[in-house]
């Protein structure tokens, strides 16, 4: 297995500081790491000069900062062109980074939402119309902007369709570039507890944390995460993240679920944990390639 990670943007050769004890606990594990050029990936005219020269017949597998899904496909078609495979194909991590693409296998414990597949006015209203009356939610296919709740996140009813769309113009404006595919429309739950973060390699859950935003609030002890596994083996992704949160009627529900690779670690879980759930995970059959045994 090979992590790739990104460079640091004054010393190139050299990890990113945020990953760069994700890299030492990898080499320490025996793995080989190699920086890319994130900035440059972003860019994506030339993504081949955002990766180095690699050695052929490795698995790549990336921890670094966000990637939209059209960037992450040249980054996997530009390994293969170098003959390295990806962990994690590139239709695998569309999958994953968007709500559209693991939403229906995780319908029944989150929030139920609908999208649009743009940011037009009429789509919009059309999605209002279809998730029903009371209070929503809204964000893009990839993130909210729950730090701007009133303004940009928070819909008080969408039967006020007006208000409703100042909110989500709200989000199109503060998401700006990084605005990806449409407004989805989730409907409101009320939570009472901070969100914990799990991390899951093939399907099966191997790490229990709290969420970078709380580093301080952890899941209680004991933990039974047993009904979620057969919704996460479902969608056959080899490493993602599942964020979850107290409801107020005692049930934990899915808020997010994200590709591992672009998934943030809080201070508390060690970097060792990681690779070492990656690298066993890489020894064992993908949860695609079980399901499929007769």
């Amino acid at each position: 297995m090979l992590l790739l990670v990104p460079a640091d943007p004054l010393r190139p050769r050299r990890p990113d500081e945020h990953f760069a004890s994700e890299a030492r606990a990898a080499r320490e594990a025996g793995l080989t790491v190699a920086v890319v050029d994130h900035d440059a990936l972003l860019r994506g005219a030339e993504p081949e000069r955002a990766v180095p020269a690699l050695p052929a017949g490795e698995t790549a597998v990336y921890r670094g900062w966000m990637l939209p899904s059209h960037r992450y496909a040249a980054l996997a078609r530009v390994l293969a062109e170098r003959g390295v495979s990806v962990r994690t194909s590139a239709e695998q991590y569309r999958r994953a980074h968007e709500l559209p693409g693991w939403y229906p296998a995780l319908a029944p414990v989150t929030p139920r939402s609908v999208w649009t597949t743009g940011s037009d006015r009429t789509d919009f209203d059309h999605a209002l119309r279809s998730l029903g009356p009371g209070p929503a939610v809204v964000r893009d296919y990839v993130k909210s902007m729950k730090h701007h709740w009133d303004e940009a996140t928070f819909i008080p009813d969408v039967a006020d369709a007006d208000g409703a769309w100042r909110i989500a113009a709200r989000l199109r404006e503060l998401r700006d570039d990084e605005f990806v595919g449409g407004f989805v429309l989730r409907e409101f739950e009320w939570f009472t507890s901070a969100e914990a973060r799990t991390w899951w390699v093939e399907g099966r859950c191997v790490l229990v944390g709290a969420h970078p935003d709380t580093p301080g609030a952890p899941p209680p002890d004991g933990f039974d995460l047993d009904w979620l596994t057969p919704f996460v083996t479902a969608l056959a992704l080899p490493f993602v993240t599942v964020d979850l949160v107290l409801r107020d009627d005692g049930a934990w529900r899915v808020v997010e679920l994200g590709d591992g690779q672009v998934s943030d670690r809080p201070p508390g879980l060690p970097p060792e944990e990681i690779i070492a759930a990656l690298i066993q995970g890489d020894r064992e059959p993908s949860a695609e390639a079980a399901t499929s045994r007769p």
